[in-house]
């Protein structure tokens, strides 16, 4: 049996806590630091996703992981300058295709992704390694590493950065096991790709369904399938951009996913890219403050900005949040009542993918119709617990 201690368990009072596989050697190699509990579940939760989006897309994927679901997942979408901007990213640095589907992943949601685990899907490059070594992060898994970038990661966090080498030609067995109270639950692995072959049958009066959109309900999609249920996703232009993880009611994960996915756009603002920073600010210290002053709550006792900002008001909010359109959205299960889509749709919502299966779904159908919305009913279900 090939085995590595970890720091803890779940807890630091949880001791004896190890990673092992029973045949063969371990996929896994600590290139730095050491390794705990949560962040070989982050990683390997985070490895699966990026490597099946690059299968379904073939676009280089990056995720940003915490407690066992993604902040963030994306594909490399070049960035437009508004998007540089928000995600801190000089116009001139050079973002390779992994460097920008890291960047979109971690932006997504920039509070949620501090401290995470990052997942990449292809080698990490020095592109990409400058770039988290500028974040606050845990760790980070992919399949390998450039000489340049594995150096400047083992300087993280004063050289214990942890940093795990995945073999990406490791296929584990058909079946699972899980034990939970001194019982073991065994089941077969979701193995299901979730690529273009899931995005049907279209049950809506609107079928025109772009490839700009079924790239985005591929993403969204295979966020989900990664992502502590119930759990609904948000995503615009090869990224998530709102994720609504582990509530029991799913108006609940529609509420907060589009809730992220609103303060999203409204990062791209005018108002808040010009916002007057003090020089030397950290990209944390401006997070924090940019979601205060989006969610009205911002008192400036730190003297973050140079000059009085006046809040941003009612008529800007729904000048922006008013126009929008063409966003995806994927639920991990059927949508029981039609206020899901209803609300969807005050997010921008054009197209939508769930399992079906309600007795309401002709009410759920018929309000997209309602709003012209493209859904499509898989009967695919994307729980994971």
């Amino acid at each position: 049996m090939d085995r590595i201690a970890l720091k803890y368990g779940i807890n630091p009072h949880q001791g004896n806590a190890t990673l092992s596989i029973e045949a063969g050697a371990l996929p896994l190699t600590v290139l730095n630091g050491t390794a705990g509990y949560i962040n070989i579940l982050d990683a390997l939760l985070g490895w699966q996703l990026v490597s099946e989006l690059k299968r379904a897309t073939n676009l280089a994927s990056a995720a940003s992981f915490k407690h066992a679901s993604p902040a963030g997942s994306a594909v490399a979408v070049s960035l437009k300058s508004t998007e540089r901007a928000m995600f801190f990213i000089d116009e001139e640095y050079p973002l390779s295709e992994q460097a920008t589907a890291f960047v979109r992943a971690r932006g997504a949601d920039r509070l949620s992704s501090f401290g995470d685990f990052i997942a990449l899907s292809d080698r990490c490059d020095e592109s990409t390694a400058r770039l988290i070594a500028l974040e606050v992060s845990d760790g980070i898994i992919a399949p390998a590493y450039d000489p340049e970038a594995l150096a400047l990661l083992k300087k993280k966090r004063k050289g214990s950065y942890l940093i795990l080498q995945i073999d990406p030609t490791f296929a584990p067995p058909s079946l699972e096991e899980r034990t939970l109270f001194g019982l073991t639950l065994t089941q077969e692995r979701n193995t299901l790709l979730l690529d273009e072959t899931v995005l049907s049958p279209i049950v809506t009066r609107n079928r025109a369904l772009s490839e700009s959109a079924k790239r985005d309900l591929l993403v969204a999609l295979n966020t989900l399938k990664y992502t502590q249920s119930n759990s609904v996703c948000y995503a615009a232009r090869g990224q998530a951009i709102g994720v609504g993880a582990g509530q029991q009611s799913r108006i609940h994960c529609t509420r907060l996913a589009g809730e992220k996915a609103d303060l999203f756009h409204l990062r791209q603002s005018e108002r808040i890219l010009t916002l007057p920073f003090k020089k030397g600010l950290s990209r944390n210290a401006k997070d924090n403050a940019i979601d205060q002053y989006l969610r009205g709550e911002l008192i400036d006792r730190d003297g973050v900005f140079t000059t009085p900002v006046a809040p941003m008001t009612g008529a800007e909010r729904r000048a922006i949040l008013g126009g929008l359109d063409g966003v995806s959205l994927a639920s991990d299960a059927f949508f029981p009542f039609r206020d899901n889509i209803d609300r969807a749709r005050q997010s921008g919502v054009r197209y939508v993918v769930q399992a079906g299966g309600s007795v309401r779904d002709d009410e759920v159908i018929a309000a997209c119709d309602e709003h012209d919305m493209v859904m499509i009913c898989n009967k695919i279900r994307l729980f994971l617990h």
